[in-house]
């Protein structure tokens, strides 16, 4: 016997993939623009730091983050957001952030709110464990569309009355995932003044708030301090991977209030897994340091420059806000993939993978996604293979 809560879950993203282009030989020399798995250097210096620190592997670590790390992120945030954080009452350290996304509703929704099933909202593509934390908690997990017409940022005020009564959370990720969108703080105002009127929480997904052009993303922990708005009415999940090129050292952190928090560390002494010591004094050095992440930051931007200079031209094409992928317009998401792969070994993934069907639409179906982590050599050929595949008659 098994459980049915994941009885009718569609297969997952990769397998689909795999499915659809490995009964297909390459066109050319492999180019890898599907997983978002950054590919430029991390910090030299951080392996000295482990090494330095090697003797920790001798002990358990702290579930919670050693004290070291703790004030670190707590740093970061203050520097980043300009938010004041007690690093032993606001902050936990993860195993990277999906641990941290999932453990949020298991920790903080309750099972059921003014006597119906909990509702939990997110966007529509979206990061796949949303959805899976929804039903482990036997809440309906909502999808609210993402698209162009709304500048790839959900409209969560659209959504009846009768659901967002029964909302105990909203998940939303700034910068977005695939699109590259960016919440400004009017939307974070709305958003939190939303979640006050119906009484939910915004679980945001800030992974990719380092990779922007010029002015940094505004944080939704840093729009609830400026408006005096209760911090536990937010949580913000950040990680290393993407900020510093370290997605192996799996270092994240959740924030919050403080009542949030109290929760959220219970649930991880029961259930967490912790870093081992000589990573998390990495991670407090990372954290820490801003330079790299100038520099990693200065490499994407080139790689929106390529992009637009490539690409400029294509009908529908957007140019992303932040992040490091591109969202692509296409007639028919697998057959474009197919059709790269089969035609010039570039492998992308159909943006329809990354969303349901909902209403009667899938809004991701209109699209692929590539993402820009390689070097910038290969970067520049896999968008020059698309478009002479894909957008040239």
């Amino acid at each position: 016997m098994y459980p049915e809560r994941f009885s009718n879950l569609p297969a997952h993203a990769w397998p689909r993939l795999r499915a659809l282009l490995d009964v297909h030989e390459g066109g050319g020399p492999t180019i890898h623009m599907t997983i978002g798995e950054p590919k430029h250097a991390f910090p030299a210096w951080v392996m000295d730091v482990i090494s330095e620190n090697a003797g920790g592997f001798n002990n358990y670590p702290p579930n919670d983050g050693t004290p070291e790390l703790r004030a670190a992120i707590a740093g970061f945030v203050q520097r980043r957001y300009g938010v004041p954080l007690d690093p032993d009452r606001n902050v936990m350290t993860l195993n990277g952030t999906r641990e941290g996304l999932y453990n949020a509703v298991m920790a903080l929704c309750p099972e059921a709110k003014g006597g119906k099933r909990p509702a939990i909202l997110m966007p529509n593509p979206f990061y796949q464990v949303y959805m899976i934390a929804a039903l482990s908690v036997d809440a309906d997990p909502i999808m609210v569309p993402a698209t162009r017409e709304n500048g790839h940022l959900p409209d969560f005020s659209s959504v009846s009355k009768d659901v967002l009564n029964r909302t105990t959370a909203v998940y939303i990720c700034s910068p977005a995932n695939p699109q590259g969108a960016v919440a400004s703080r009017e939307y974070w105002q709305e958003l939190i003044a939303l979640a006050e009127q119906y009484d939910f929480k915004i679980f945001a997904d800030e992974c990719y708030s380092e990779i922007y052009r010029d002015s940094p993303p505004v944080g939704a922990l840093q729009v609830a301090h400026e408006q005096g708005a209760d911090l536990n009415r937010v949580v913000i999940f950040h990680s290393l991977s993407k900020r510093s090129n370290l997605p192996g050292l799996r270092s994240g952190f959740v924030a919050s209030g403080a009542e949030n928090m109290r929760e959220i560390q219970q649930l991880r002494n029961f259930a967490g897994t912790p870093l081992p010591q000589p990573l998390q004094a990495a991670a407090a050095a990372v954290w820490n340091d801003e330079a790299h992440v100038e520099e990693n930051r200065a490499l994407y931007v080139e790689k929106y420059e390529l992009a637009d200079r490539i690409l400029g031209n294509v009908p529908g094409y957007a140019s992303p806000e932040a992040g490091f992928f591109l969202w692509l317009p296409v007639e028919n998401d697998e057959a474009a993939a197919v059709k790269l792969w089969r035609e010039t070994g570039v492998r992308v993934l159909p943006g329809g993978y990354l969303a349901q069907d909902w209403d009667g639409s899938n809004p991701g179906q209109g699209y692929i996604r590539a993402a820009m982590v390689a070097p910038k050599a290969e970067t520049e050929r896999g968008i020059e293979l698309i478009r002479d595949c894909l957008y040239r008659s």
